[in-house]
């Protein structure tokens, strides 16, 4: 079983993450000219950018999950691609902030949040392929090895569309910020349904408890 301080560590960068997302919904509130319902309508970049990064950061967290549930054990290589993972993952509230002020800004400062966002995003994807590569890079690692079979396929599924697309999100936020945040929002739904590499069981060894 993976050492529990590392999976309670990395919730606790998730749960952060996540929480640091609302900040920035806020309105201005009566004795400012405006009803509540302009006020929300002029914060509709803040309310976008929040919830296409609020279903990243989950997205990340629950493939994190399945992902880390099917380790074996821990080394230094794996506690530092954890890090690089969990150092662009504290990155998205920032990003996201950014990105919502600029969102509607026909400039190049809107390019350069956009860039941001999906540079970041792809930073991500990136360090999590390289947790998915260490993996199954020594079948030891893995309490149910991916057969190798299937290795190339579960790879492009799991890792090259994913990547693939966060590319193709940073050269469109090059034109257009709000496209850049859309091209994000149909990755984060892609993800919703792709789920971590279907695994086949293996015999229980001593630290492997049959399924029911």
């Amino acid at each position: 079983m993976v050492d529990g301080r590392l999976e309670a560590f990395s919730d606790g960068v998730f749960a952060v993450a996540i929480t640091l997302l609302s900040i920035d919904l806020v309105v201005a509130g009566p004795g400012h000219g405006t009803t509540l319902a302009h006020q929300l309508r002029e914060a509709w970049p803040n309310f976008a950018a929040f919830l296409v990064s609020f279903f990243v950061v989950g997205i990340i967290w629950v493939n994190h999950h399945s992902l880390f549930k099917n380790f074996a054990k821990v080394d230094r290589t794996l506690l530092f691609l954890n890090l690089l993972l969990l150092l662009f993952v504290v990155t998205i509230p920032f990003v996201t902030s950014t990105l919502a002020k600029y969102l509607t800004d026909n400039s190049r400062s809107a390019s350069l949040a956009a860039v941001l966002y999906s540079g970041v995003s792809l930073a991500m994807s990136v360090s999590f392929a390289l947790l998915f590569n260490w993996s199954v890079r020594d079948p030891s690692r893995l309490r149910n090895p991916v057969p190798s079979e299937q290795l190339k396929r579960i790879r492009f599924r799991f890792v090259g569309v994913g990547t693939s697309v966060y590319v193709v999100a940073l050269i469109v936020g090059i034109f257009s910020a709000p496209v850049c945040l859309a091209v994000n929002a149909l990755i984060a739904a892609y993800y919703c349904f792709e789920q971590t590499p279907p695994l086949t069981r293996t015999m229980p060894g001593p630290d492997v408890v049959p399924e029911e």
